[in-house]
């Protein structure tokens, strides 16, 4: 039996709060390595941060119960588990927050390895929801509040060789931290935060001196003298006898661009900067939205000539700007064209992988084809920023927040997570923007003016702002100090189509909201509920708003441009119907709605051309007439031909007139016909004269069919990687067909879970749904997914490898 070296006691959310950090890395007291002198010893060898990830077999024990943080605390029953995790089984609707707001225990034994002896030892989490209370081999580390930004402990005193324990109260009750603490409870935000650790774990090892973080600035990018300031934190546990150089190096693959190495003194224990710049980069490949390239650059700590840690860090040369005529990137002109991205998924709700959050921006980039993203509203998880920074999606991070603004307490964890998420990000080429106000917030005036100086402080290169809605802006107007003017614009034209104000004068002026749920006509609220199942007018109504919103912001040029509420359907108890919010151009699942037509039809004829029908091509019951007159099909062809039943019917020109300013306006065609004999609907795109893209649709049930579509072949076998798998039911040619019913039952063989509603009920979500498939760890093999229907039986085969 171990030495009980802590028994806990009832955690309380006073106690999170009291014990709260406001830094980003937590020295634990007595951590500092008692030593004279560096000497050349094991501990000097070369590091480049030894990193253990520990998102793989925890044990997680439920509800939290009194000594679970300690070392003889009995957890044989507790559950295998990987991370990210949620602490609740969700569903992909009618989410209950009591069901998670609760204290959870999650335990993880690890064993360092002998190499890692005379390093120091620093536990990292990237993100818990909502608090967490961590003990390492019964010693009690600080609490941290907050979901969104990561946390990190030294624990070199609190680890030995062979096995440790690292035990986490994770706190998911609600807190008195952003954007919690409202005494409304959940539903005084937009959006629920189940909880859970809900992104990666790790330990890293690192020598008693290396570099804690570097800022790598690009200065004139667009002139010859063109640079990169750094500036680099150095890290002490015990001083040199001797100077320590660092070599900065930008590099482009292998090679080394340019170079720098400076010599300087450690005078102190402890966190040292120092201030670099590199110089003569010569010619170099800016990072744009349409070919983002990225350079290393890499800074190395030497002693004696001999390296002892580096720090790598990846940039983008560009410039970009906003300014009273619009935002310019690398000196053009760019109309900025976004959506508003929510983290939230189904069965999960933030616990997902990389894998998964890079599809996010893959298909906002590659399918809705956005320039611009907006992190609403919270700080992101990096495997999403990540895949920006590589795509070219340009990105507003803000902190984390919805319209409430809470006491003294609940201001210094905003100021916190203002300094936490630019110290994070300030590197990223695709951050063109700091949202360092909360989300449609009352002028706090003191308080955001200490985040903005905050922000200036940290990252001088890129401006700051927060989302304006109609009344803020009718007041503060001249109280605004921040850099742009960033407005949630959401209101009618007298004809119930969408307006656009004029832009504030005097300020660079952008949307950060236009469409989402709100009613055009005659009721002006938030109760546009865009499901498959609603009305299918009303379905039909969500492209064109988009569209309207993009195009009459572009008749401005003071207006940079527009990031529409939003791209995916989230988990939420505001406007919502069964715990989801329909605002997304794409459901729940990242599915396409008809609201979706629109973004998928603005690309290049030259690389994609694309027809999409803002109509489903029924007759049933709920459109017996069809499609209805003057409906759109947004295509980025010139000429649409349109046959019904091989007989030509229609010639169409995109609609210029009323859609002035988008790359591709909508075209028009009434069909309000009688589909009795089930008509076959042809529809060709021309562009120069040449037909270049062609598709059909059936409105004939009797051929209908389950498609099942898994978004990746290969899984990396570690119990946490997952890929999607679509189904839905579609016409013979792949037409979707929304008022399908009928449950999908899955099978799975091989080594795999599945992550979601077994059976799917396909009524409640419009024909259409997805689950996620989920690795086992260190389990190769074949993963064959098996999905049933009473219109068939269709299989999808993913490989899952040892990497």
């Amino acid at each position: 039996m171990k030495k009980k070296i802590f028994n806990s006691s009832e955690i309380s959310r006073r106690d999170f709060v009291k014990q709260c950090v406001m830094g980003t890395v937590v020295l634990s007291s007595g951590s500092l390595i008692s030593c004279i002198g560096l000497q050349k010893s094991s501990s000097m060898r070369w590091s480049a941060s030894q990193v253990i990830p520990l998102d793989q077999n925890w044990l997680f024990g439920g509800e939290f119960k009194e000594g679970a943080l300690g070392l003889e605390f009995n957890d044989s029953y507790y559950s295998e588990i990987n991370i990210p995790h949620c602490v609740a089984n969700l569903s992909w609707q009618d989410w209950k927050p009591e069901e998670w707001q609760k204290i959870w225990s999650y335990r993880r034994y690890f064993t360092l390895p002998k190499r890692l002896r005379g390093t120091r030892i620093f536990l990292h989490f990237e993100g818990v929801m909502v608090g967490a209370k961590p003990a390492v081999n019964g010693h009690l580390l600080p609490s941290h509040l907050g979901g969104y930004l990561p946390f990190s402990y030294e624990i070199t005193d609190q680890v030995h060789e062979g096995e440790n324990l690292l035990a986490v109260a994770v706190d998911s009750r609600w807190s008195n931290v952003p954007p919690q603490g409202s005494s409304h409870g959940p539903k005084s935000i937009d959006y629920l935060e189940a909880g859970g650790i809900h992104r990666s774990v790790r330990l890293e090892a690192v020598p008693q001196i290396y570099i804690n973080d570097v800022f790598a600035k690009p200065v004139n990018v667009l002139k010859d003298d063109r640079r990169i300031d750094l500036s680099c934190s150095i890290d002490a546990a015990i001083l040199p006898n001797e100077p320590i150089q660092l070599l900065v190096e930008m590099k482009d693959g292998a090679k080394v661009i340019t170079s720098l190495r400076q010599t300087l003194n450690v005078e102190k224990t402890g966190q040292s900067k120092v201030s670099l710049s590199l110089a003569r980069l010569g010619e170099v490949t800016l990072w744009d939205v349409d070919h983002p390239y990225l350079y290393d650059i890499v800074v190395t700590l030497l002693i004696d000539g001999h390296p002892l840690h580096n720090y790598q860090t990846r940039v983008g040369l560009r410039e970009a700007r906003f300014e009273i005529e619009g935002f310019f990137l690398n000196g053009r002109r760019l109309q900025l064209f976004g959506l508003n991205r929510h983290e939230i998924y189904p069965y999960v709700g933030y616990a997902m992988p990389t894998r998964v959050m890079r599809r996010d921006a893959e298909i906002l980039k590659q399918e809705l084809n956005c320039n611009m993203v907006r992190c609403s509203h919270y700080p992101q998880n990096e495997a999403f920023l990540d895949a920006c920074d590589e795509l070219g999606l340009l990105v507003w991070e803000e902190v984390p927040g919805w319209q409430y603004i809470g006491d003294a307490s609940w201001k210094e964890l905003l100021i916190r997570d203002v300094k936490d998420m630019i110290i994070r990000d300030r590197n990223r080429p695709s951050v063109v923007i700091w949202g360092t106000r909360v989300n449609e917030s009352a002028n706090d005036v003191e308080l955001y003016k200490k985040t903005r100086e905050l922000a200036k402080m940290l990252d001088d290169s890129r401006p700051t702002s927060g989302s304006m809605t109609d009344w803020s802006r009718k007041t503060w107007k001249e109280k605004w100090d921040e850099d742009v003017f960033a407005h949630d614009d959401y209101h009618a034209r007298p004809d119930g189509t969408v307006g656009i104000h004029e832009p504030v004068d005097g300020f660079p002026y952008m949307l950060a909201e236009a469409v989402g749920q709100f009613n055009y006509t005659n009721k002006r609220n938030f109760d546009s509920y865009y499901r498959r199942l609603s009305d299918v007018k009303d379905q039909q109504l969500q492209a064109l708003r988009h569209a309207q919103a993009h195009s009459r912001a572009g008749e401005n040029r003071h207006n940079s441009g527009v990031i529409a509420w939003c791209a995916f359907e989230y988990a939420s108890l505001l406007n919502d119907h069964r715990t989801v919010k329909y605002p997304g151009v794409m459901d729940f699942f990242r599915i396409p709605k008809l609201g979706a037509t629109f973004y998928l039809a603005q690309c290049d004829p030259q690389i994609k051309p694309v027809i999409h029908p803002n109509f489903y091509w029924d007759f049933g019951p709920k459109s017996p007439r069809g499609p209805g007159k003057n409906v759109a099909i947004f295509s980025n062809c010139e000429l649409l031909k349109i046959f019904i039943n091989d007989q030509p019917y229609a010639e169409l020109l995109p609609d210029t007139r009323n859609y002035p300013n988008l790359k591709h306006a909508p075209f028009f065609v009434d069909l309000d016909i009688n589909g009795s004999d089930h008509p076959e609907l042809r529809i060709e795109g021309y562009v120069n004269g040449k037909m270049v893209v062609s598709r059909l649709f059936s409105s004939n049930p009797l051929h209908d069919q389950l498609l099942l579509v898994a978004d990746d072949a290969e899984l990396i076998a570690n119990g946490s990687d997952a890929t999607r798998v679509i189904f839905r039911i579609v016409d013979q040619f792949g037409g979707i067909r929304p008022f399908a019913k009928g449950n999908v039952n899955f099978k799975i063989e091989g080594p795999g879970v599945i992550i979601g509603d077994n059976p799917f009920n396909l009524e409640e979500s419009g024909g259409s749904g997805a689950i996620w498939i989920k690795s086992l760890n260190h389990i190769k093999g074949e993963i064959r997914v098996i999905a049933s229907h009473p219109l068939g039986t269709k299989s999808s085969l993913i490989t899952s490898k040892i990497i």
